[in-house]
């Protein structure tokens, strides 16, 4: 690790949000194709495919939450935020994609609207469930259905409040359908509006989908937010994003299988026992029980998507705003071998910045569909794009 260089503000190399020029596409990696499937999207961020192949869309941004603007760091927090594209009003809805048979085309339905900042979305026997940024909801659904109508019901509620500084949260289910996994970020960079703002947060919480009740499954990951289960294992694996205002290399985001029980560091360590001095009072008891995780995906590099394919995991890497030189803005591909990553990162689709720094399109949610290809959201170019093969050459 890097020696620590704590900094009253961040590192700032924005990259601005431009969108793609006519014509314009990300590139894809050697023996491979991508294609847009859905265009002039309202910032699409997650992605689930149905068993039928269809896919939801989130078109979603972050809620109204003032307090977490205050200040001089929250009013450059603010302008940073609205120059990489992230302050749009958020459409507050989920879309479904259906293709053609035969056909590289796809109709695009509204599903349901009036939600709050919506990302996760699971299927779970004929109910689909939501997380929102404030609760997780369910709405009866069967596959085929292209509108949903009636209103949801809340399942359980999540933190949120006034600040709700990391406002994603996502949701998946367990192998043998009785438990949600729903992922909550920190309220905080890295403890600085208190512990009584992060009960609850910087955790992935297990919920009974019948009655809402839950229980903290895993703590200490600041920012959790893309979550797969492994297919050779059954194993939890999650993409972490990591705390700033320690330089430009620290501190590396990661994935890691998640042990029940277990505490990551958040916010009095990092990386295992690298302690972190900001956070007061310090907790070394906290810090000796902390787990170091099991693979660094670079610093800042926002890795938000996360998606199991036949040998490895692809991860979306939304880029830094935070970083000189920029990080991320890429899908990457991890090998994967009995269980474990096997060797270095390779790139899926790149391209999105473009030769000024300028930022064409920004990489979120990924999935794969029922043919093996891979989908990937893009909230800057407002796209859906779709990668086939999905897996890079040389598999």
């Amino acid at each position: 690790m890097p020696a620590q260089k704590i900094t009253p503000l961040p590192t700032l190399k924005i990259a601005p949000a431009r969108g793609w020029p006519s014509g314009g596409a990300p590139i894809a990696g050697k023996g491979q194709s991508v294609t847009a499937i859905a265009e002039g999207l309202e910032h699409p961020r997650w992605l689930y495919v149905l068993p039928n192949d269809d896919i939801l869309v989130a078109e979603t941004n972050a809620p109204p939450k003032p307090d977490d603007s205050k200040g001089i760091k929250g009013w450059i927090t603010k302008l940073v935020m609205k120059r990489a594209g992230a302050v749009t009003p958020s459409a507050n809805r989920i879309s479904l994609l259906r293709s053609h048979a035969g056909r590289e085309t796809y109709d695009r339905y509204i599903l349901v609207e009036g939600l709050n900042s919506p990302f996760g979305m699971v299927l779970v026997g004929d109910q689909l469930y939501v997380a929102d940024s404030d609760a997780l909801v369910r709405f009866p659904f069967h596959i085929g259905e292209t509108r949903i109508d009636g209103p949801g019901l809340k399942v359980a509620d999540l933190p949120a409040g006034p600040i709700n500084h990391h406002w994603t949260k996502n949701v998946i289910v367990s192998p043998d359908g009785k438990t949600l996994y729903v992922s909550v970020g920190s309220n905080s960079n890295a403890g600085e509006n208190g512990i009584a703002a992060e009960v609850g947060r910087a955790a992935i919480w297990a919920v009974n989908p019948k009655t809402g009740n839950h229980r903290i499954f895993a703590s200490g990951l600041r920012n959790p937010v893309g979550m797969g289960i492994q297919p050779w294992t059954g194993a939890l694996w999650v993409a972490v994003n990591e705390r700033d205002e320690l330089g430009s290399d620290l501190v590396p985001d990661y994935m890691t299988g998640v042990r029940e029980g277990a505490f990551y560091g958040w916010p009095y360590s990092y990386y295992g026992q690298n302690v972190d001095p900001r956070p007061q009072p310090p907790r070394p008891d906290l810090v000796a029980k902390a787990i170091a995780p099991d693979y660094a995906l670079g610093p800042h590099t926002a890795s938000l998507g996360l998606a199991f394919g036949a040998h490895g995991v692809f991860i979306g890497q939304h880029g830094s705003w935070n970083r000189n030189p920029p990080s991320g803005y890429k899908v990457i591909f991890v090998p994967f071998g009995r269980g474990h990553p096997t060797g270095r990162p390779k790139d899926v689709l790149t391209g999105f910045l473009d030769e000024y720094g300028n930022a064409q399109g920004r990489p979120v949610g990924v999935a794969l569909d029922r043919r093996g290809a891979l989908l990937v959201a893009d909230d800057v170019g407002n796209k859906v794009w779709r990668v086939s093969p999905a897996l890079p050459a040389g598999k």
